[in-house]
């Protein structure tokens, strides 16, 4: 990591940042967004999950010689699937719940 570009950085600085970053951004909530974000969460736990087998195909070839790195890859991969179906299942639950609304 290149630090060499940091210079200037002082207590204020950081405390403007810091504040910056807290403030509360207003995003659209509309149900295309929330659909968009689910999907992206799908679209990353497949990718993480192709890097792991990707890692265990070089691991298993003698490339990678470093099991703990595999295993890095693989407890990545291992909390965004669990992550994905986590909300998938509290998806599935509110539909179920609108679905048994009598109107």
């Amino acid at each position: 990591m290149d630090i060499t570009a940091l210079h200037d950085v002082t207590s204020e600085y950081l405390r403007n940042a810091i504040e910056a970053s807290q403030q509360v951004q207003v995003e659209d909530k509309s149900f295309d967004n929330v659909l968009q974000s689910a999907m992206d969460m799908v679209n990353e736990a497949n990718y993480l999950q192709n890097k792991v087998e990707e890692a265990e195909m070089e691991f298993m070839l003698g490339y990678s010689t470093n099991p703990h790195t595999l295993m890095a890859v693989q407890e990545k991969a291992d909390i965004a699937l669990n992550y994905t179906i986590a909300v998938r299942d509290k998806v599935l639950d509110a539909y179920k719940e609108l679905m048994n609304m009598q109107i």
